[in-house]
């Protein structure tokens, strides 16, 4: 009697005692990353805002993409800098100013730097670097809260950019949590964290990117998805100079 017990209180242990899962196809995962947002194509409008101590700052834009290589995205409001647009054909990035009438080249060099005065730089927005293409990455670890994956991502020797080291944090969804990045001197730089996740362009995904930069406390830049369709029709012809300067 007294063995038979021992056994009965020994099996609920071992039933609730789970393997724990094979790690995600790599490759695969990084992919699925990669075009999270964008997919084939995509339309999106979404709100930015900048708050800190010495700042509050709010913008609505829209934005279109075609695959990793053409992107347009346009400021909607505030009225002040409605129109302003920044363009990606290629390798090729540049900015429309309507207040001066102006569309100013974004060189290589700069698309590590600030858009539009926020904590985002140009290659969050357009999306140009990529965790498959441009770094080296592995699956360092198991993640509990929540269950998933953590990926270190070292950039490949002759990269050009400014992050040495990414580390991103992925549930078992294979949705993004967490990403801290780390400048090439291997310093932490900045900390992008992804939250309220709902349906959007047929898919679950993190409505809110919350960027916190490391040398600023206090300050944060928050961009909330309001609506995005994936896999539609967008003209070829959006993603020309003329079509910039006719943003406004």
């Amino acid at each position: 009697m007294l063995l038979a017990r021992a056994i009965a209180a020994f099996l609920p242990a071992v039933a609730l005692a789970a393997p724990a899962p094979a790690p995600p196809d790599l490759d695969a995962l990084l992919h699925h990353l990669d075009d999270l947002y964008r997919s084939r194509s995509s339309i999106g409008r979404m709100e930015l805002s900048v708050t800190g101590p010495r700042v509050q700052r709010s913008l609505r834009l829209k934005a279109w993409t075609i695959g990793e290589d053409r992107a347009l995205v346009v400021i909607e409001a505030p009225p002040r800098e409605a129109g302003t647009a920044t363009l990606k054909v290629g390798e090729n990035l540049w900015n429309w100013l309507p207040r001066i009438a102006r569309t100013i080249r974004v060189p290589p060099s700069m698309m590590l730097g600030s858009w539009m005065g926020t904590d985002f730089t140009n290659d969050d927005l357009v999306k140009e670097s990529s965790l498959r293409k441009d770094f080296t990455t592995r699956i360092e670890a198991r993640t509990a809260d929540p269950p998933g994956w953590k990926l270190v991502s070292d950039v490949r020797p002759g990269v050009v950019g400014r992050w040495q080291r990414i580390e991103t944090f992925v549930s078992d969804e294979r949705l993004p949590v967490r990403e801290v990045f780390y400048d090439r001197k291997g310093r932490r730089a900045r900390t992008l964290t992804f939250d309220d996740v709902r349906a959007l362009g047929g898919r679950r995904l993190p409505a809110r990117l919350t960027l916190l930069p490391e040398d600023d406390p206090g300050r944060r830049t928050e961009l909330r998805y309001l609506e995005l369709e994936l896999d539609v029709p967008v003209a070829a012809e959006t993603f020309s100079l003329s079509r910039l300067e006719r943003t406004r």
